[in-house]
């Protein structure tokens, strides 16, 4: 049968007909909208919302209210960012690349003040690295991330594309408030989304008045209100609404082991950033300067607060004690055993019950080398970036995920001692592991061995964050749930559309 104009015409008269109809329960519940008709005479329902109707109005509370972005109510803020999302849904490709660079521009424009409030409020790590921490924002991949896939054969062409998920919660740690912040905020809106932060309480504040910044630059230049949304006093409470609540399609979790696993049980999508305890082994093969200068660089970096920070080092017998000397003329005060032994008994107390972990004391948390010593009575010069010693593996330090400038040396028979050490401390949580060799094929037995999601080889942590390595960066590594460092593809899914026999020109 010939198609004509008039024949389609009453098609679609009949389907937008079936739209407008009050549409049945979903679920046991009625559905939030009603139909309403535009302009034309024809009623329609777009995204829940209906046309010539306000996002407001349907969803019964203003998407207007809170403080650019700031709320104090879950469901105001959810409902909020779920308008936003309707709106960035309706609007262009372009007007997300103007949102990422808002964030990257803002973010290495005002690094230093915004860097300075962080340190001020978390009061952990240093402040050059928070500033630093900004000022990198702008190496977090785009909309550029997003390829389509096609297909083209015999039957036509199909084409996959990656499509957002809607309204995202996002939980930030205190160690990065702000920077994992903005760079979730580049990753998530460049795949289309908005979201939902609830912010560790310890670094709220920054948090907020970033999103603020944000909220009211991207009004500014795009016309959509609260496309990013914070809690402004978070709560374990708070977090668990977010997780819970039925217009948030999706998770991604930047903290400790409780509240990713909280996330997973919310039976929804969950990207979560697990613990690491990242080892370094170094061989007799190593360029020893290269590897001290990396261990001190990786493990000072913010006070050793990254997650991918070098944590304890498994060295080769025969280069041991050249390794610890080259360590110490790059910017390491190395401790005697009972200086060791003295930082120990400060930084961690005995576990509260038969087997468990060691206590950390949370004010040794990202504080100087300078700080901890002088705890111990111990001065040290003015250039001293860590502090490390030689311990053996059932000092605190070396199973323990601590976050201080306090590194312990291990000594190991060989290269294949030192691996299965390093393997052994890892905890099999397969997040970070760093070698320094020129030994190719010990580099592959430690990698293959460890099967961590970053696998760094002759160069700091940092790397493995495109930070004096290939490759891009991102605040949230997803080690438990598999993505990985997080790019914008990850918050994506992916939808397939199929044309049958036909528009294939070749």
């Amino acid at each position: 049968m010939q198609a004509t104009e008039s024949a389609i015409r009453t098609v679609v008269e009949e389907v937008l007909a079936e739209l407008g109809k009050t549409p049945k329960q979903v679920n046991g519940a009625a559905p939030h909208f009603k139909p309403a008709a535009d302009p034309s005479g024809i009623r329609v329902v777009s995204s829940g919302a209906v046309a010539g109707q306000s996002s407001s109005s349907v969803m019964g509370s203003s998407p207007n209210s809170g403080d650019l972005g700031v709320f104090q109510s879950v469901d105001a803020a959810i409902a909020a960012a779920d308008a936003a999302f309707q709106q960035l849904s309706k609007s262009t490709v372009e007007n997300r690349n103007i949102v990422v660079n808002i964030v990257k521009t803002m973010c290495e424009q005002r690094a230093e003040e915004w860097g300075r409030k962080e340190f001020e409020e978390t009061k952990i790590g240093r402040l050059d690295h928070k500033i630093a921490k900004l000022k990198i924002i702008k190496q977090v991949p785009g909309t550029e991330w997003l390829k389509p896939n096609c297909f083209s054969g015999d039957h036509g062409i199909s084409l996959e594309e990656q499509a957002p998920f809607g309204v995202i919660g996002a939980i930030t740690p205190v160690t990065h408030s702000l920077p994992t912040l903005a760079g979730n905020i580049v990753n998530m809106v460049a795949a289309g989304n908005s979201i939902i932060f609830n912010p560790h309480p310890s670094g709220a504040k920054i948090a907020c008045e970033g999103v603020q910044a944000f909220n009211k630059a991207i009004f500014e230049k795009t016309g959509i209100q609260n496309l990013i949304t914070i809690i402004g006093t978070p709560t374990i409470e708070s977090a668990n609404e977010i997780f819970h609540h039925r217009k948030v399609r999706m998770l991604c979790v930047t903290g400790g082991p409780a509240v990713g696993r909280a996330a997973l049980g919310a039976k929804k999508r969950a990207v979560v950033a697990g613990p690491g305890n990242p080892p370094v082994v170094v061989d007799e093969t190593a360029d020893l300067e290269n590897a001290a200068k990396s261990i001190v660089a990786g493990a000072a970096f913010d006070n050793n607060l990254l997650c991918i920070g070098e944590k304890e080092v498994f060295a080769v017998q025969s280069i041991f004690d050249r390794l610890l000397e080259a360590v110490s003329k790059n910017g390491g005060f190395l401790l005697n055993s009972s200086q060791v032994d003295a930082l120990t008994k400060l930084a961690f107390s005995p576990p509260k019950e038969a087997g468990g972990h060691p206590v950390l004391n949370r004010d040794f948390i990202g504080k100087d080398a300078a700080y901890l010593a002088q705890q111990i009575g111990v001065s040290v010069p003015a250039n001293t970036e860590i502090l490390f010693g030689e311990t053996d593996t059932t000092n605190p330090f070396v199973p323990e995920e601590q976050m201080m400038p306090f590194i312990p040396f291990v000594r190991a028979r060989d290269t294949m001692h030192a691996i299965e050490l390093a393997y052994e401390f890892e905890h099999g949580f397969g997040h970070t592991a760093i070698i320094h060799s020129r030994n190719v094929h010990a580099m592959t037995v430690m990698g293959r061995l460890m099967n961590t999601t970053l696998f760094v080889k002759n160069g700091p942590s940092m790397a493995g964050l495109g930070l004096g390595g290939e490759g891009y960066l991102s605040f949230s590594v997803a080690t438990p749930t598999g993505e990985g460092v997080t790019n914008p593809g990850t918050f994506t899914r992916t939808r397939r559309c199929v044309m049958v026999d036909e528009l294939r020109v070749v």
